[in-house]
Parts: C-alpha cells; sequence; structure tokens
C-alpha cells in the first residue's frame, strides 16, 4: 500500500473544487467571508438571502473546510475524512438539509461494541458507545457543495487571506494570494486560532482577544482520522456495531461509516496526535476488534487534521482548554467592522455542523442590521 510522504496512511483528497480558482482581482463588496467551511457559505448564502453583495475567499482548492468526503470504490464521494454526524434534535442542521433536499440515513448503532486495553479485548453487552445520529448519504462535503452551488460563482478557490485593514473606520481592505478585495465589513470564518495565526489584522485586535483566539482549540485539529474500506460490513453479521472503545491505540475511538444499507462498507477511527500511524498497526488493531475479516480492507483513507495549513495552526495538539468555546467576546464585532466566527465559537452547540449554523446566524443577523 503506497503512502503519500509525511502521511504513512496517505490522504486522498475529496472532490477538487468545482468553483473558479482565484483570478486577480479588486473588487468591492458589502460583506468578504474568509473561508468556504460551513459557517462561511452558510454566512454567504444568509446575506445573498437579504440582499447584500458576498464575495467568499477560500484558501484550499475545494470548498467544505472540515467538510472533506473521499471517494469510496464506486467513485463516490461518500467516505467522511472530516465531519460525519449531526443530530436529530439540532434545528437549524435538520432545516437546512431539508431545504437542500440532501439525503440521509441513520447511524447504525445496533450490535455490540468492543473494549480494548493492553492487557486484550472485549465484548461488551450492547452499544454504549454510540448514540442516535444522522449521516449525509452523499458525504458531509455533500453539504458545502450544495451550499456553494447556490452562491452563484462568489467563491475565489486558492486565495489565502493574508491581511484584513480597516480603512477610516468606513470599509475593510482585504489582501489575498491573488490580489485585494474590498467591502463594508469582513468575516474571518475560521477558527480562531488559525485566523490569528495566519491573518494580519490593521489596526491589530484587541490584545484580549488574541489572547483568547490563540487558546481556543481548534475541533478535529489535533486528530488524524482513518477510514477502513471493505467489501461488505462483515462485523455486523458477527453481531457488532462497529464501534470500540481503545487504551491501547493507535485509533482510540471506533464507529461505523457504512452508508446506506451497508454499502459502501466501513469503519473509521479517531487517531491521537501522539499516535504512530503505520498501516499494519492500524489493519492489526482492527482484525483484534473485529476479527480476521478485518485484515483485508479495500483501502485505508487517512486524513491528519493536523497537518492541514488552512485548517490548524502549528501546536494546535497544545490547544486544550475548550472552556474557551463559545466565549462571549467572540460575539462582538471588532472595529464594528470585522467578525471572527465558526464552530468553535458557537455557544451551544460547538464543535458541531449545528454550531457553525449557529455562528453563522449569528453574525448574518449582526451584520444585517447594521447594513440598514
Amino acid at each position: 500500500m503506497a503512502a503519500a510522504a509525511g502521511d504513512p496512511l496517505g490522504s486522498p483528497r475529496g472532490a477538487a473544487g468545482r468553483y473558479p480558482a482565484g483570478a486577480h482581482v479588486s473588487s468591492t463588496q458589502d460583506v468578504i467571508v474568509v473561508g468556504a467551511g460551513v459557517t462561511g457559505l452558510a454566512l454567504a448564502d444568509r446575506l445573498r438571502h437579504a440582499g447584500l453583495q458576498v464575495l467568499v475567499l477560500e484558501a484550499r482548492d475545494r470548498v467544505g473546510g472540515r467538510l472533506l468526503s473521499a471517494a469510496d470504490r464506486s467513485g463516490a464521494a461518500t467516505l467522511d475524512l472530516g465531519a460525519s454526524w449531526c443530530w436529530p434534535d439540532e434545528p437549524r442542521v435538520q432545516a437546512l438539509v431539508a431545504r437542500l433536499g440532501l439525503p440521509m440515513h441513520e447511524q447504525h448503532i445496533v450490535g455490540d461494541a468492543m473494549y480494548q486495553d493492553a492487557s486484550g479485548t472485549q465484548r461488551l453487552a450492547g452499544n454504549p458507545i454510540d448514540g442516535r445520529a444522522l449521516r449525509f448519504s452523499s458525504g458531509a462535503q455533500s453539504l458545502a457543495h450544495a451550499l456553494a452551488a447556490r452562491l452563484d460563482g462568489s467563491i475565489l478557490l486558492s486565495s489565502p487571506v493574508s491581511s484584513i485593514r480597516v480603512v477610516g473606520g468606513a470599509s475593510v481592505e482585504v489582501e489575498h494570494a491573488n490580489g485585494c478585495a474590498y467591502a463594508r465589513y469582513a468575516v474571518v470564518a475560521l477558527p480562531p486560532a488559525l485566523a490569528v495565526a495566519q491573518i494580519d489584522f490593521d489596526p491589530p485586535l484587541p490584545p484580549a482577544l488574541v489572547t483568547l483566539a490563540s487558546g481556543t482549540p481548534v475541533w478535529m485539529g489535533a486528530m488524524t482520522k482513518v477510514v477502513a474500506e471493505y467489501a461488505a460490513p462483515f462485523w455486523r453479521e458477527a453481531g457488532l456495531a462497529g464501534a470500540a472503545m481503545s487504551h491501547a491505540g493507535p485509533l482510540r475511538e471506533l464507529h461505523d461509516l457504512c452508508g446506506p444499507h451497508g454499502q459502501p462498507a466501513a469503519i473509521f477511527g479517531f487517531a491521537p496526535a501522539e499516535a504512530t500511524m503505520e498501516p499494519a498497526a492500524v489493519i492489526g488493531q482492527l482484525v483484534a476488534l473485529f476479527g480476521e475479516a478485518a485484515a483485508a480492507p479495500l483501502a485505508l483513507h487517512a486524513q491528519c487534521w493536523r497537518a492541514e495549513q488552512w485548517t490548524s495552526p502549528p501546536a494546535v495538539e497544545r490547544l486544550a482548554n475548550y472552556a474557551t468555546f463559545g466565549d462571549p467576546r467572540y460575539r462582538q464585532a471588532i472595529h464594528s467592522r470585522v467578525w471572527l466566527g465558526s464552530t468553535e465559537t458557537a455557544p451551544a452547540h460547538p464543535g458541531h455542523i449545528e454550531g457553525a449554523l449557529e455562528s453563522a446566524a449569528a453574525i448574518g443577523d449582526a451584520i444585517t442590521a447594521a447594513a440598514g
């Protein structure tokens, strides 16, 4: 099994961006949104619906941020390497999914779970690990693609932002890799720690806000997500849920990642920053947990979010104060023109897609009111 340099399991990407790559642009908008993850795309859609002109600047060559779906053996991008779930009691994501007409299916939770530590493995009666959740049948990145399709070419890909300057107290200048753009307001829809690490602000951000943002963890930022794809969900036939907790590693938490009716068949696991990610170790652990049928996956897909420069700042694994999530200071405009917003800034559902949508709604309402 070939491995990409610096990533022992390889790192297959999601569908390439279907929206224009950056061109040399000097433009004037009502709002510039930095980042085409869920927060940025949902915010841009909301502002466009309110009649405002919006430009989204995205550093990557794709949309979605931490929504990233790799292709299964059929070629469909259904294997989630980033966010996978939403929950039935999350009203914003449920309403958005219904409006966009995206197919969903329930997370498989039926069967027994497994537990692993240094002494070996044991089968647990029932599944105390998983709860009821919903999954995107076409991959979670399909949500980002559906939102982006509504923005009519208002997204510039491959356009990382280097600086944001408030001009005369009445507008903002945003410098990016392909030019400059101007607007009445700007929103940095990135994890706060990434925003302050990569973007120069003029005037500078308040020192207390820099301290807060610099110490706010990036959700999934220190994790590697590994998906093992199989021809069939053999664990279900053995009465297993595909769920496991491990203190032996390299994967610490595992779940069923099958599509509707068990296809494509897959199990995924999270590995922390310190785990040694070698294919033999991953497969050996899967065999120990789920039996010999786990020895021959069709493919191993891996995404090291710690290595993603457009998701995680350096030393992201050291950020551990989750009490900073949803801090009320994130809901205040900076110099009356700039906002920071992401799932990490949401007060109710930080770390969830729902949290990203909460942040988008709050900032969208604030800008709409300010714009008059």
